[in-house]
């Protein structure tokens, strides 16, 4: 049985008319998805934005891997938030990744809360959400039903794969287990292992949304209940960590929220405290608590040494595509010594790979905002790389 293609729904950017096509593809119960785990999944979706056209040979494809609290929604207004897609900045007409050029695909994850294959999908044996049944996943897994998808589409090989934080987890996932389809790799702020300490920092969001009374072990759906207060304590913490001590000093320092002197009480007195309950009541509007449980476990999994006889450069052997790897000053999730171990492992293997570390104070979210040296290193590669693949140049812009 095929693979179920959705009706693709179109609308047109903002910015230069870039059609942008929102679908879904349904993988039958008769082609279910090898987990990591041992155990098969199946029927699974996975949903997925597209922008721009995809050239006669199919050889302008760019996938590009979201991070944990992403999603399929890069570069449009965001359906749920009404806010710009998250890599805007990044991705557009003209821009480094420039849709003009080039097919973008963003699948959102499975295990995912925006269409894809979920905890919070309907379980087909029980007609009920899946809640804790739905089986545990890695970033493995998540690689290949992107693959399924990209085999669906009928494409034979990446131009170039690139995502930052757990989206670069998934660029080196491509490039180690997809060798020949992928002609480019930017793994951005990321690293080849999760840390302990951030095993750690996961850890602590988990035990905030299962301690959380609406959490009901995870069967919150068939309650009609949400556990928000968790699940926003979680997102609290884990930004935290996506930002540096200062860009916190620069954009809060210690001052007082809308008030001349503290309460002595515990509202939020200080503009940080503001700022961190509002990311938290924002996020659980969009995000699914179990959802998320799962993802954070999945990156804690990630180990691509580990996946290849603990030597990491066996990841990469026999590879023929084109590295950039990025990294930010400080970023401290992900500091620059883990990248340059990803960048030693591919010249162990004699790979095609260049490193930079943008200059920047503003944490691991600096892959998501306005850092001109990342944006010109990102230009440059991919068009040094278009130029060596014979893809037509930039149109100039008028």
């Amino acid at each position: 049985m095929m693979a179920i293609q959705s009706p693709l729904q179109q609308e047109r950017t903002a910015d230069d008319g870039v059609p942008v096509h929102h679908g879904t593809v349904t993988f039958p119960a008769e082609q279910p998805l090898d987990l990591d785990s041992g155990k098969k999944l199946g029927p699974f979706t996975i949903a997925y934005n597209t922008y721009g056209t995809l050239n006669g040979d199919k050889s302008n494809a760019v996938l590009i891997c979201h991070a944990l609290t992403g999603d399929q929604h890069v570069t449009n207004l965001h359906p749920l938030t009404g806010k710009e897609g998250w890599w805007s900045l990044l991705v557009g007409p003209g821009k480094p990744i420039d849709t003009n050029r080039y097919f973008v695909i963003c699948p959102n994850i499975l295990g995912g809360c925006m269409g894809s294959t979920g905890p919070a999908s309907v379980d087909p044996a029980t007609g009920t959400p899946y809640g804790l049944t739905f089986p545990v996943i890695t970033i493995g897994d998540m690689v290949a039903a992107q693959n399924r998808l990209i085999e669906h589409l009928g494409i034979d090989q990446l131009f170039a794969v690139l995502g930052g934080s757990m989206g670069g987890m998934q660029v080196l996932e491509w490039a180690s287990r997809h060798k020949d389809k992928v002609y480019a790799a930017l793994p951005i702020a990321t690293a080849a292992w999760h840390s302990s300490q951030n095993i750690a920092f996961h850890e602590v969001g988990r035990q905030a949304v299962m301690a959380d009374p609406k959490w009901l072990r995870g069967d919150y759906h068939s309650h009609g209940v949400v556990p928000r207060n968790g699940l926003a304590v979680a997102r609290m913490a884990a930004h935290i960590t996506y930002l540096s001590e200062d860009a916190l000093h620069e954009k809060f320092g210690r001052n007082l929220q809308n008030r001349s002197d503290r309460t002595f009480s515990f509202d939020a007195d200080f503009q940080v405290e503001s700022y961190l309950r509002h990311q938290g009541s924002t996020f659980v509007d969009r995000f699914d608590a179990n959802s998320y449980l799962y993802i954070t476990r999945a990156m804690d999994y990630f180990d691509l040494a580990a996946e290849n006889g603990d030597v990491l450069a066996n990841a990469f052997r026999g590879t023929r595509a084109r590295f950039c790897v990025v990294s930010f000053t400080s970023d401290w999730l992900y500091p620059t010594r883990e990248s340059r171990e990803i960048v030693q492992a591919l010249n162990a293997v004699a790979a095609n790979v260049s490193f930079v570390e943008i200059d920047s104070n503003a944490g691991h979210d600096a892959f998501l905002l306005d850092e001109p040296e990342f944006f010109a290193t990102i230009r440059g590669f991919v068009e040094s790389c278009a130029a060596k693949r014979g893809l037509p140049p930039p149109v100039e812009q008028a």
